[in-house]
């Protein structure tokens, strides 16, 4: 099996992070990508489960040696994504996943040209406004920052793969496991594999003749 490169973006309220773990929970070939960050750890946090916990210097490193696929400053920290997430899932054979922001999906698109990009739409406004807000951990000035935000992110539509609309979770889980589904038999992605076992048959083809003709 060929891993893909999978990209869920979307804005604030779209229901990404619920998505993603219905998939990880009913699906052993889907990696989640754990993301990098220079913040301290908070209460019931683990290492290398909710984030790559690691210092300054160290980020900036990988930084510079092309070891992250994307990364922000963001109040003052630093999260991205390491590339060893897809070596890893690479070598599991397994698709990994991303639940990022647009700009990390521009981002991981310079790099890596083979991703699969999907961006999720919540079915209304009032359906952002309504998950924001069950959040209970924004103000009124958070909220008015998020929701501009999601301005701005719903106008980078254009840019993905595929949109869908999340409007029942398990319908739009189906979906993109449709999606999916598509894009791993895509003759774009299995290249010389495809190529290889297009070739066999031709040479079974050949043998079946040849032994055809030699009963004549």
């Amino acid at each position: 099996m060929r891993s893909l490169l999978i990209v869920l973006a979307g804005p604030s309220g779209a229901g990404k992070t619920t998505l993603a773990k219905l998939l990880l929970a009913r699906r052993r070939d889907f990696l989640f990508s754990v993301s990098a960050t220079t913040r301290s750890v908070r209460a019931g946090e683990q290492d290398g489960v909710d984030y790559h916990f690691m210092d300054r210097a160290r980020f900036d490193e990988l930084v510079r040696t092309g070891e992250m696929l994307e990364y922000a400053e963001v109040h003052g920290e630093l999260y991205g994504t390491p590339r060893h997430n897809l070596v890893m899932a690479r070598e599991r054979e397994q698709h990994l996943l991303l639940d990022i922001d647009v700009q990390g999906a521009r981002q991981v698109r310079g790099v890596e040209p083979e991703v699969l990009s999907i961006f999720l739409l919540p079915p209304s406004g009032a359906r952002v406004l309504e998950r924001l807000h069950g959040r209970g951990s924004e103000d009124e000035h958070e909220l008015r920052q998020r929701l501009a935000t999601a301005e701005a992110e719903l106008r980078a539509v254009s840019e993905f793969d595929y949109v869908l609309i999340n409007d029942e979770l398990e319908q739009t889980a189906r979906r993109l496991e449709a999606i999916l589904a598509s894009e791993e038999r895509k003759v774009a992605r299995l290249g010389k594999e495809a190529v290889e076992r297009a070739n066999a048959l031709v040479l079974e083809i050949r043998r079946a003749l040849n032994e055809r003709d030699d009963t004549l």
